[in-house]
């Protein structure tokens, strides 16, 4: 292990925030924790290491799960821990099917993805690769009910939700999911936007930290206003 992979396991064993990030890392668990049952079901997509993978199978241990990562390094590394473990697929989540371009952001993997944005150094090693996009709604059997969807994809996440309108219809998940300045704009997408799909299926939008403890809704006004003001850029529907 890498003193900075291992700096880092140490950090998340800190139950308090240190910074935004690891605040949003700790209470994402604590979500994740609460929502999902022995046998809960759960999608994560943009799985990267199977940092959140390793909670579903720790809270869900009887459930099917499902992980999504575009990057081949990282898939393969998924596939050589997961395998029997959880459903893995190699595909970028979208709203349409086919082969697309995709930015691996070789100096910080973790920036990757369909869209090449500002990055916040500008030294970031960037190459375009070509992977399968699909939408979530065909890779999941019809018969599965998915109980807790993560999506962390830099920007992306309008374009994953509206390929996934059978699942969030059929089974209305909860959702965590990321969106910020600096990722949503590069689609196109507005906070406007978001709300307005959200709100179409029925679904209500939190700060990750009120869902745990006052569930007081975000209406589409302070939802904008954190976007724009950059106070949030992680959030849960339900």
């Amino acid at each position: 292990m890498s003193i900075k992979n291992y700096i880092k396991k140490l950090i998340k064993k800190i139950p308090v925030g240190l910074s935004k990030n690891h605040q949003y890392d700790i209470d994402t668990r604590k979500i994740i924790q609460k929502t999902l049952l022995n046998d809960s079901n759960a999608i994560d997509i943009g799985c990267h290491e199977g940092e959140i993978l390793d909670y579903f199978l720790k809270y869900a241990p009887c459930g099917q799960h499902y992980a999504f990562e575009p990057l081949p390094h990282l898939y393969k590394n998924l596939k050589s821990k997961y395998t029997k473990r959880a459903h893995l697929y190699p595909h970028a989540l979208s709203n349409k099917e086919g082969t697309t371009t995709f930015q691996y952001v070789k100096s910080n993997p973790a920036y990757s993805g369909l869209k090449k944005r500002k990055y916040d150094r500008t030294t970031e090693e960037v190459i375009e690769i070509t992977v399968d996009q699909t939408k979530l709604d065909e890779m999941i059997p019809d018969d599965i009910r998915i109980d807790l969807i993560k999506i962390d994809v830099e920007g992306g996440e309008y374009l994953v939700l509206s390929g996934s309108n059978r699942i969030l219809i059929k089974d209305k998940p909860v959702l965590i999911f990321e969106h910020g300045k600096g990722g949503s704009d590069y689609y196109g997408v507005t906070p406007d936007m978001l709300f307005d799909l959200l709100e179409s299926y029925h679904y209500n939008i939190y700060n990750l930290r009120s869902f745990l403890k006052d569930k007081r809704i975000i209406d589409r006004a302070e939802f904008i206003r954190q976007y724009e003001q950059e106070d949030h850029y992680y959030f849960v529907a339900n």
